[in-house]
Order: structure tokens, then sequence, then C-alpha cells
């Protein structure tokens, strides 16, 4: 087995770092103290060893993504707001759904959509594609603008910056510590942001295959071809996030990178506390768990 890439989350007034056994929700209370909440992790490849092949794992590791994350930001939620309660499972199935629904609204429907009003003037059908590549990308883009400006979302990308840093630390082979943390960048290559945009940009080079389609079958294969274009992109970012990658991979994640500038912001140093909390947790976690002590530790 390799090195294990650990990798996190910014939730409400927290942070949720994912292990290879353990993850750990950390969040800053009213009170100003941190609650922490820590769950065992029995991923889907352990138990269905054919999921861990190459464009396999990626789509299930998305899969997987969304339900621990929408998990985290329910708990988050939950513990900031001092409710009672937590989302029942039905209500976060319903949620996951509108949010999946949402997601093929604006980046598949509307930019094909939109397509129709040019395609018509346009002869090259790499050149339609690329003209929808280009609208989905601007479509998220304008997304990330107009939440930047909630101070909510604002918080939240703070807590999104002091994930990077700490990881940036960690893998850096330093202690992690506040003052260390500071010193790194709140920017990372295997970040969320770098995922999506290279999704949009997968999907517009495996489309360029099926030519143009009418505006139902355009929505429909888009919906098929899914699985494969993240499982894809998921082997792109992975070889991204390695320190010794090839050169054409920090091209394919440069663009993701410079985009973190809006979905990252400056922590203070009380949220980079709470995200060396949910690290710390998870490495002291996973370092006494059996499996783990066949693996070299990273950084070595």
């Amino acid at each position: 087995m390799g090195k294990f890439n650990y990798g996190g989350q910014a939730v409400i007034e927290g942070v949720m770092m994912r292990g290879q056994y353990h993850s750990a929700v950390a969040v800053r209370k009213t009170d100003q103290t941190i609650t922490v909440l820590e769950q065992d992790l029995r991923p889907w490849s352990d138990r269905f060893p054919i999921l861990k092949k190459p464009i396999l794992r990626g789509a299930v590791a998305l899969i997987e993504s969304m339900i621990m994350g929408l998990g985290s930001l329910n708990y988050s939620a939950s513990q900031f707001g001092e409710a009672e309660e937590q989302l029942t499972t039905k209500e976060l199935v319903l949620t996951m759904g509108f949010a999946l629904v949402l997601t093929v609204a604006l980046f598949i429907v509307l930019p094909a959509f939109l397509l129709r009003f040019v395609q018509s003037h346009i002869s090259s059908n790499i050149v339609v594609n690329l003209v929808e590549g280009a609208i989905k990308v601007s479509i998220f883009i304008i997304y990330i603008l107009a939440i930047s400006w909630m101070d909510d979302i604002k918080r939240v990308f703070a807590y999104h910056g002091a994930e990077h840093k700490t990881i940036n630390c960690y893998e850096a082979g330093e202690e992690l510590t506040v003052a260390n943390v500071k010193k790194h960048s709140r920017v990372h290559a295997r970040c969320g942001t770098n995922f999506i945009l290279i999704v949009l940009f997968t999907s517009v080079f495996i489309f360029s295959f099926f030519g143009r389609p009418p505006f139902f079958q355009r929505i429909l294969t888009h919906l098929a071809i899914l699985p494969v274009v993240a499982g894809l992109s998921y082997e792109l970012i992975r070889k991204a996030g390695q320190q010794d990658c090839r050169p054409i991979f920090k091209v394919v994640a440069r663009p993701g990178m410079l985009l973190q500038s809006l979905t990252t912001v400056e922590p203070d140093d009380a949220m980079i506390e709470v995200a060396i909390k949910a690290l710390n947790t998870v490495l002291d976690k996973d370092s006494v768990h059996p499996e783990v002590q066949k693996v070299v530790p990273f950084p070595s």
C-alpha cells in the first residue's frame, strides 16, 4: 500500500478531515469550545475490491464524499446553532436529492439550453463543445462570485483556507501548530474547486466524441457519461496532488488553483486551531489502526 493523502472539507464554523480509516468533524461552538465528532470509516472499495480500479474508484469516491460532506454539514449546523436534533436520514436524502437536481439544472440543462441559440451559427462540433464548456465554467465562476458576498459563506471559505493550510503544513512534515500552519499556502491541488473545474473540462473533451445531439439527447448523454467523467477527473486530480507529478498535471490543476483565490479566505488563529484539532484527531485514530501499521506514514 502507498502513502495516504489526507484531505477535508470546510463546514459551518468548522472543518471535517478524512483519514484512511477515520474521519473527524471539529466545530467551534458559540461558547468558543471545540466539539469533535469522530467516526470510523469503511470505504465501499474495502467491501468490493473491484471499486479500487481506476475510473471506478473516482466515481465511488465522489458519491462517498457527497454523503460524508452532507453529514458533516448537518453535524456542524446542529453544534454551532445549538439545535436539539440533526436532520433525519430521510431529510438528508431529500437534501442530497435537491442538491443533485440543482447541479444537473445549472451545469447540464442550462448550458444545453443556452447552446441552442448559438450552435446553428457554428460549423465545428469541437467549437460547439468548447462553447458549452465555456458556458459551464462561466456559470460556476458567477455562482462562486455571487455567494462569496454572503458573510456566512465568507467564514466557510476562511475555514476552507484553514483546512488547506493545515494539510499543506502536515504534508511539509512540520509540527501542526498555529504558527507553522499560518506560514503555508491556502491553495491545494486536491481541492474540490480543482475537481469541479477538471470535471467541466473533461466533460468537454469526452462529449466532443458525440457530435452535436439534439437538446434532450444532449442532456441524457451528459448524465450517462457523468460517472466516466468523474472517474477520469479523479485520476487527474490525484496525479496533480502528488509532489513529484509531471508538469502536464500541474498545468491541468492550475486553473482550479487560481480559482481558489475566491473559494478560500485567509483564516484567523481560532479557525486554524479547529482545523488542527480535526486533523490531529484523525491522525491519532489512524495511527493505532491495525492496517495503518503496514503503511509507510506520510510524510516519511
